[in-house]
């Protein structure tokens, strides 16, 4: 199991290195069996900085390249050559400088070298997004806030996050453990045999409050001795989108690929709290209710990466009012 340190010390204040911190939860039972570094843009864009683009012409020698010279505040403009349909004189850009190692959204690693392209010098890089670890567009360069000053390392423009991982090798008998939350408990509980009266902070509710009941779907929980109980809230006027940058980096650091705001959200819940969650679309619910039961041994059901699955009788199904839509706590189904 993952656990970030950072993502600890939103619960628990903690003012020490991450080893120490690491020898009190193998003490504890919660063995960590490994320290791991992250950053939520690998290399930190280390030789990256914002540049102007003060000039923006045709390379002589190709219809699909621009010839650019770029101000990065050195107080030497340099000539780049651009292949970005979207490049042009008066755009904040980020700019990879000779001799900077990039890391693509991919994972693959390639330096800035001085090089001559179609017979143009070109002294450094203009970047897209997915060239930097920031994103998965390669549709053209990054065009930044024109109030950006010209020479900032892109390292304080950008939210790169670094933070320490424990691998923790969690025996079945701790599901108390099973999240981020749950550490911290434990950690207070282990200082407290110190004589270390750390403060246990409880993620706040405040915000979370009833606007209106106009959306009503009902849940009957009909195997009640495998789930005793089953809770749901239904949510309107959201919109599907990107997630903030902090939540991005929270389930990179445990290695979760994040997906959009709403699939995010449910997986920051379970990793912080424990909880699983689902997300349902409320408009795909017939009968506007959900039935929580199993289905006969046998039973097909198609999951979310297109695999038709063969249910056992002991499979606890999430249903609505004619069809199983998710496996409980373990996988969505397709639609």
């Amino acid at each position: 199991m993952k656990i970030s340190y950072n993502w600890i010390k939103q619960f628990i204040n903690l003012d020490w290195t991450a080893e120490k911190t690491a020898e009190l939860l193998t003490d504890l039972g919660l063995e960590v069996e490994g320290i791991e570094n992250f950053q939520s843009v690998p290399g930190g864009l280390d030789g990256v900085v914002i540049g102007e683009v003060k000039t923006c012409v045709q390379h002589p020698n190709a219809d699909r390249l621009k010839l650019t010279t770029v101000d990065i505040g050195n107080g030497e403009d340099l000539q780049i050559v651009c292949g970005a349909p979207n490049v042009a004189a008066g755009q904040k850009v980020p700019v990879a400088t000779i001799g900077t190692t990039l890391h693509t959204i991919t994972g693959e690693e390639f330096k800035i070298k001085k090089g001559k392209i179609r017979g143009e010098e070109s002294h450094g890089m203009i970047c897209a997004e997915d060239e930097l670890g920031l994103g998965t567009s390669h549709e053209g360069i990054m065009i930044l806030d024109k109030a950006f000053e010209v020479g900032t390392p892109a390292s304080s423009v950008f939210e790169i996050e670094e933070d320490e991982i424990f691998e923790i090798g969690l025996t079945p008998n701790r599901a108390d453990a099973m999240s981020h939350y749950g550490v911290a408990r434990d950690l207070k509980a282990g200082l407290m045999q110190k004589e270390l009266n750390l403060e246990l902070i409880t993620p706040s509710v405040s915000a979370f409050h009833v606007d209106s009941r106009t959306l009503k779907i009902d849940v009957e929980v009909i195997d009640k001795e495998m789930a005793p109980r089953y809770c749901g809230v239904t949510i309107s006027g959201l919109k599907v989108g990107d997630s903030p940058a902090w939540l991005k980096n929270r389930l990179k650091a445990i290695g979760l690929t994040p997906i959009n705001n709403i699939v995010d959200v449910t997986n920051y819940v379970l990793h912080e709290l424990g909880q699983p969650l689902h997300a349902f679309d409320a408009a795909k619910i017939s009968g506007n209710k959900v039935l929580v039961k199993t289905l006969p041994k046998g039973s097909k059901f198609v999951t979310l990466d297109e695999v038709e699955r063969t249910l056992d009788h002991e499979d606890l199904m999430i249903c609505d009012g004619e069809k199983p839509m998710c496996i409980a706590g373990v996988f969505g189904g397709i639609h």
